[in-house]
């Protein structure tokens, strides 16, 4: 079997934590401000832990 490579555009999105959860950045905050709520862009800086099912995805596509 050949090795797996790691999806170079998940590396780019995503980190993984000490404790081996997965960082992501808030979505929704490209563009389109103007329609978005104030509250919306607030609770959406920085970044944001994923849920369970969609780090064990992206952990799949670190490993390599």
């Amino acid at each position: 079997m050949p090795k797996l490579k790691t999806k170079s555009g998940a590396k780019k999105r995503f980190k993984l934590t000490a404790s081996g959860k997965v960082k992501a950045a808030q979505a929704g905050k490209r563009h389109g401000m103007i329609k978005r709520t104030n509250k919306f862009i607030r609770k959406a800086r920085g970044m944001s832990t994923l849920a369970p099912q969609d780090a064990k995805i992206v952990k799949q596509f670190l490993q390599g």
